[in-house]
C-alpha cells in the first residue's frame, strides 16, 4: 500500500521489490516444521541409542517413519540453504564470488539431500546389514 510510503517513496515508486517476502516465508515456515520434526528425531533417537541398527531398521521399515525420517533431513537441509543463501546475499559484494558460492551452496545442499534420502531408504527397505 502506498500509504505507507513516504512523499519522495510514491513519487519515485520506490518499496518492497517482493523478493525477501518468499524466503522469509520459506524460512519460518521451514522453522516451524523443524520444531515437529525435531520433536520426532529427538524420540527416534532414544529408541535407537537402546537398541542400535536393528532398532534403527525396525522403526524405518514402517512407510511413515521413514517418510518423516527424509522430510526431516530434506527440510532441515532447505531451511539451512534458505539461511546459507541470506547470508550470502547480504554480506558478499563481489558477483563472481556471489554466484560462485550460491551454486555451491544450492549444489551441496542438494547432493546432500540426495545422499540422505538413499541412504535413509536403504536402511528403510533393509539393504546391508
Amino acid at each position: 500500500m502506498s500509504l505507507y510510503r513516504s512523499g519522495l517513496g510514491r513519487a519515485r515508486g520506490l518499496g518492497s521489490a517482493k523478493h525477501g517476502v518468499g524466503a522469509f516465508i520459506a524460512e519460518r515456515v521451514s522453522g516451524v516444521a523443524l520444531i515437529l520434526l525435531t520433536i520426532w528425531l529427538v524420540w527416534v533417537a532414544v529408541a535407537v541409542a537402546r537398541g542400535g541398527y536393528a532398532e534403527a531398521r525396525s522403526i524405518l521399515a514402517s512407510p511413515v517413519h521413514a517418510a518423516i525420517a527424509i522430510l526431516t533431513v530434506d527440510v532441515g537441509l532447505y531451511h539451512a540453504m534458505i539461511g546459507m543463501r541470506v547470508i550470502v546475499e547480504d554480506y558478499i559484494e563481489k558477483p563472481l564470488t556471489k554466484a560462485a558460492l550460491l551454486i555451491l551452496n544450492a549444489l551441496v545442499g542438494w547432493a546432500a539431500a540426495a545422499i540422505a534420502t538413499v541412504s535413509i531408504l536403504k536402511i528403510a527397505f533393509g539393504a546391508g546389514a
